[in-house]
């Protein structure tokens, strides 16, 4: 399980700033970097990237944290796993039209792409249940 939740948490956040990069018109930073990488004919599939794959891979990256919490029962790192999916998809549907939204947007990748890293460097670990016979009788 826990390499299932791995894979597709580090690959929904990878494949969610690339097709953020797909779309050089609405986030400048992002298409400027993909345009210095050499990603520069991406943007011809702009509306397939920000229409379809980013919430797609944005809702990936939150099942795959959903998942990782059933089994770790790690509450941080389901709150910061998801927080950043739910910034993308809230700025993708009903926040758009607005001038702040494509911050929120960047923030909401960085925190993808942070807890992807922080997963890297600092993998969960499985909390056991607290043993109630110890500690009832450890009193």
């Amino acid at each position: 399980m826990p390499w299932f939740t791995r894979f597709f948490d580090r690959t929904g956040t990878l494949s969610a700033i690339v097709a953020a990069m797909g779309c050089a018109s609405c986030f400048p930073a992002l298409g400027a970097l993909a345009v210095s990488l050499g990603l520069g004919f991406l943007a011809q599939f702009e509306a397939v990237f920000i229409n379809t794959l980013l919430p797609i891979f944005a809702w990936l990256v939150v099942i795959a944290n959903v998942i990782s919490f059933l089994f770790h029962r790690r509450w941080i790192r389901l709150i910061a796993g998801v927080c950043g999916p739910a910034l993308v998809l809230l700025t993708l549907y009903p926040l758009w039209r607005y001038g702040w939204s494509t911050y929120l947007f960047y923030a909401g990748l960085f925190a993808m792409l942070a807890v992807a890293v922080w997963d890297i460097v600092s993998p969960a670990v499985k909390r056991s249940p607290p043993d109630f016979h110890t500690s009832m009788y450890s009193r």
